[in-house]
């Protein structure tokens, strides 16, 4: 089903961050909106008050007759719908257009110029930063991002009038490959969800049939010295990018007084004096490429210099909590062996002369299972690290795999404890840290604000 072909969609499972982003796009866009949630809930509330039409009983009686006409109904669900689920089998067994989210996306590229970032690791941050650069530019855009934007308070963006849309590129389940790029980037191949892909030569192989999607007339913007080996289509050029090296790189880089500028440097216009208004290190190279996105989209060289300087970040990402001379807090998303290094590694350029502690909540006994010496190795760049028991979100137990796997190869000489997370709390309060990273994807998060009062507390 094509864009032009849909005149109402309805959603089964409505009130998910994800879901709620692409109704919103289709309410804007003006056409007919429903769907399904099994609870209300602010988010839900809030789009029922922007026109969307939602019930809360799976009961096929109450969707719309506006939604019933199979050539013109697009039916979104989430994974999260059991198989049994009425409204789903009664749209599936009528021969109706019945997508998941990233099927959606894929359309949405398909009527529009997809910009998508894709990669192991980065790509909340460099799709957001982009979006925002192109979004307070003249070029504007729609956006769907694997976080809230702390610019817009969002994970979305609607534009009236722009034909591009970015979108963050989930390698996940291999949902990348329903999109069709106009350009991408690609961030990092490191080997990750093994439990879906089995080999390392799986995951790449799945990177490099990605990189076919990109449509002639488009572009790759590859970082420098991936595993992966690129196939793109005819008419697609390539472009290598990092930090230091590639045909989009910075130079002249000044950390000082918890600043960061640096001169981008491009095949199509060098840039002087970017001032990142997120200042960590790793946005130098995430700066990068979304500014090489924007640049080769008709952004200007002012506009990416304004874009940049009032990029805020996103929630999770490097997210300060506590910034004071005597106490740093922040929370990290980061859940995978090269984001852990990267992220030790940019707190070490910030804070050369203070103690760095990680608090980390392994995510899934299959990862840990897979990576624990390489997580061991990682961790062992901070100064002290406290693990928690793993996170175990869709899986189940594995026997033999614990948090101990990586506490027992952690270098020598770095500082380690082992916690519940019930007594994250209390061990805060006993302790008083310098620079606390919280890091991980799973619900550790949680107690960042209590974490954030009880170090507050120590400042008085």
């Amino acid at each position: 089903m094509e864009l032009k072909d849909i005149k109402s969609v309805y959603f089964i499972g409505a009130g998910g961050i994800g879901m709620s982003a692409i109704a919103r796009y289709f309410i804007h866009k003006g056409l007919i909106v429903a769907g399904y949630d099994k609870t209300t809930t602010a988010l839900t509330r809030a789009l029922e008050h922007e026109g969307m039409i939602l019930h809360y009983k799976d009961d096929v009686d109450q969707i719309p007759n506006a939604c019933r006409d199979v050539k013109s109904t697009l039916v979104v669900f989430t994974p999260a719908i059991p198989s049994t689920h009425k409204e789903l089998n009664f749209f599936r067994d009528n021969g109706f257009e019945v997508q998941k989210r990233a099927q959606v996306l894929g359309i949405l590229t398909r009527a529009h110029k997809g910009l998508c970032v894709a990669g192991t690791h980065g790509k909340t941050t460099t799709s957001t930063m982009c979006a925002h650069i192109m979004h307070q530019s003249h070029v504007d855009c729609n956006a769907f991002l694997g976080g809230i934007s702390k610019n817009y308070g969002t994970n979305y963006i609607l534009s009236d009038s722009s034909d591009y849309v970015v979108i963050e590129a989930d390698e996940f389940d291999r949902s990348f490959h329903w999109l069709r790029p106009w350009m991408s980037v690609i961030t990092a191949t490191d080997p990750d969800h093994l439990d879906i892909y089995g080999t390392k030569e799986a995951y790449l192989e799945s990177f490099r049939h990605y990189s076919e999607l990109i449509q002639p007339g488009g572009a790759l913007i590859i970082h420098t010295g991936l595993e992966m080996k690129p196939n793109v289509q005819d008419g697609v050029k390539t472009y290598t990018y990092s930090r230091d090296a590639g045909d989009f790189h910075a130079e002249n880089i000044r950390i000082d007084n918890g600043e960061i500028t640096f001169d981008f440097v491009s095949p199509v216009e060098n840039i002087k004096d970017v001032e990142l208004g997120q200042p960590i290190p790793i946005n130098i190279e995430n700066g990068v490429a979304a500014m090489a996105l924007a640049q080769l989209n008709g952004c200007t060289a002012e506009e990416i210099r304004r874009g940049m300087k009032t990029y805020e970040g996103v929630d999770r990402r490097f997210d300060f909590k506590v910034r004071t001379p005597r106490h740093v807090l922040l929370s990290d998303y980061g859940h995978h062996p090269k984001e852990i290094l990267m992220s030790a590694k940019s707190l070490r350029e910030i804070y050369p002369n203070r103690k760095i502690t990680v608090m980390f909540q392994p995510h899934l006994y299959t990862r840990t299972r897979d990576f624990y010496k390489d997580f061991a190795a990682a961790l062992s760049n901070f100064d002290e690290v406290v693990l928690t028991d793993i996170y175990p979100a869709r899986e189940e137990p594995i026997p033999g795999v614990t948090s101990k796997l990586i506490f027992d190869n952690i270098k020598p000489g770095v500082e380690k404890t082992m916690i519940k997370k019930d007594d994250v709390l209390e061990y805060v309060a006993s302790r008083d840290f310098d620079v606390l990273e919280i890091l991980g994807a799973g619900n550790l998060d949680d107690l960042v604000p209590q974490i954030a009062d009880l170090i507050k507390k120590k400042e008085e």
